[in-house]
Order: C-alpha cells, then sequence, then structure tokens
C-alpha cells in the first residue's frame, strides 16, 4: 500500500513541478530576450532529463547497464510517442519548419551517433568524451543561433520570482521522479518484469513524466514552442549528455537487443516524425492518436520478444 500512495506522491510533484517549471522558464526568456524555443531546449529540455541522467549513472554504477541504456532510448522514443501524441492530442502542435530544422537536425545526428558508439558492445570513456563534446558544441550553437523574443512584448514579475519558479519546478520534477520510478521499479519487480523492460517502459516512462508534465502544461498554456523545443532538447541531452556523462563514469555493457530492435525502431520513428513537420509544419489530433497507438504496440511487442 504505502508503494502506491509514493506512486501517487511521485506524480503529483511531477505535474506541480511542471507547471511552474513552464512559468518560470517563460519569465525567463522573456528577462533575457531570449525565445522560449531556446529556453525549452536549453533549461526546460535539460532540466526535465535531469531524472534520466540521476536513473541511468545509478544504475550502470550499480552493474544494471540494461536499465542505464534503455532508460535513455526508452525516454526518447517515450518523448515523441507518448508525449507529443498526448500533447497533439490535446492541441495541434503547428511550428514553424525554419525555426526548429536546425535543432531537428542535432536531434537526427545524435540519433546517427547511437550506432557508432554502442556497436562494439561496450561503450568506454572515449565515446563518452566524444558524446559528451558534441552536447557542449550544441548548447554555444543554440545560444548563438537562437531567435529573440518580439520587441512588442515586455516581460511580467520579478527575475527573482522567475528564477524561484524555474529551480523550484526543476527540484519537484527530480523528486518526483525518482520516488514515481522508485515505486513502480518495485511493483514490476514484483510482477516478473525483466531488467532490460523495466529500462525502456517502466523507468523510461517514469523519467520521461517530467516532459510530459511540462509538455502538456506548455501546450495548455498556449507555450507551444517550450512544449516542442522541450522534447527536442531532452531527446538530444538524454543521447549526448546521458549516456556520455554515463560512459565518463562507468564503461557500459550494451545488450545485442537494443541494436537489433530499440535503436532501429528509434531511427525510424525519428524520421517519420521529422519528415511530417517538414512537410506539414503539424501534428494534429489524427496523428497524435496514431503517435499513442503505435507506442502502445511498441511496449507490447517489446514486452513479448
Amino acid at each position: 500500500m504505502l508503494t502506491y500512495l509514493i506512486l501517487v506522491f511521485g506524480l503529483t510533484a511531477l505535474f506541480l513541478g511542471g507547471d511552474m517549471l513552464v512559468k518560470g522558464a517563460s519569465g525567463l526568456a522573456l528577462r533575457f530576450g531570449l525565445s522560449p524555443m531556446v529556453i525549452g531546449l536549453t533549461v526546460v529540455g535539460f532540466g526535465t532529463s535531469a531524472p534520466e541522467l540521476l536513473v541511468s549513472l545509478e544504475a550502470a554504477l550499480g552493474g544494471q547497464s540494461g536499465i542505464a541504456i534503455g532508460n535513455v532510448l526508452g525516454s526518447n522514443i517515450a518523448n515523441t510517442l507518448l508525449i507529443l501524441g498526448l500533447a497533439a492530442v490535446l492541441a495541434p502542435i503547428v511550428v514553424n519548419f525554419r525555426t526548429v530544422r536546425r535543432d531537428l537536425g542535432w536531434m537526427v545526428a545524435a540519433t546517427l551517433v547511437l550506432p557508432l558508439v554502442l556497436w562494439s558492445g561496450d561503450m568506454g570513456r572515449i565515446e563518452g568524451l566524444v558524446l559528451v563534446a558534441g552536447l557542449v558544441v550544441f548548447l554555444v550553437a543554440s545560444l548563438q543561433n537562437g531567435g529573440h523574443i518580439p520587441d512588442d512584448i515586455t516581460p511580467t514579475g520579478s527575475l527573482w520570482r522567475s528564477l524561484v519558479l524555474t529551480l523550484g519546478g526543476l527540484v519537484a520534477l527530480m523528486v518526483g521522479a525518482h520516488y514515481l520510478v522508485q515505486s513502480a521499479t518495485i511493483i514490476a519487480r514484483d510482477f516478473g518484469v525483466s531488467e532490460a523492460m523495466i529500462g525502456l517502459s517502466i523507468v523510461a516512462i517514469g523519467t520521461s513524466l517530467p516532459e510530459l508534465a511540462t509538455t502538456i502544461t506548455a501546450v495548455i498554456r498556449g507555450q507551444r514552442d517550450i512544449a516542442i523545443g522541450n522534447v527536442i532538447g531532452s531527446n538530444i541531452f538524454n543521447i549526448l549528455g546521458i549516456l556520455g556523462l554515463t560512459a565518463l563514469v562507468t564503461p557500459i555493457p550494451v545488450a545485442a537487443r537494443f541494436m537489433a530492435i530499440d535503436i532501429p525502431f528509434l531511427f525510424g520513428l525519428t524520421a517519420v516524425t521529422v519528415g511530417l513537420l517538414w512537410l506539414t509544419g503539424r501534428l494534429g489530433r489524427i496523428t497524435g492518436i496514431i503517435m499513442l497507438l503505435a507506442y502502445a504496440a511498441y511496449l507490447f511487442l517489446t514486452a513479448n520478444l
């Protein structure tokens, strides 16, 4: 009973944290003259990926490489199908492809790097260093090329209030994700779920809930740039930052199933998503429903492999 109460507490903290983070990040964007897209890619995208970093590091140090890598791959799949899918069902996501093509290109490039660093079956510190270096280049490029807010929009509220909301939201998200993943993993193991599947599903969904809470809150508040930027930034950080930092701390053995099943699926998913945004510039409600069904199918099929 206590485990289920902790699960509810984690969910509550996640959604409260998501609301605070969107409010604070929007205020920071206005105060520093940065576009909401840049804030979504950096502060929000990386901040909501903090639970994935903590979980992957803890799993790798504990010898649970399946959870460490599965968490990253599963989180990127959940970010795209589950989070963008739900957001599109709530309200169609309309984007100007020209404003996001550079960042989508980074997401595609990071995804294409995956088989190169995992191919040998063991991801070491050299591969980790390459990924982290890529992350640094991405951050610098984002801050240099990020758009600015229109001149006719003025910031409201104090800088300190925005900072407190942003930091408070991040803390609430991390606390909520920790307790949610902890309780969900206990429940899953009680039902005999494998380590790889826990990483790809339970832990991946749990650590992606900050992105889910933040993205849905952003969509409801009309901050669609933060919503799409959050997912793109999180996917980039998961690969370059989380895998890179984890490999720098300790080498990670790579299970064969990741190269055979999950990475090819992530490749196809990324290509289709970018293609849709390029051709149509939007993700509508029907597309969102299809994405949710595709995610349910993925979980069902991988659970039975």
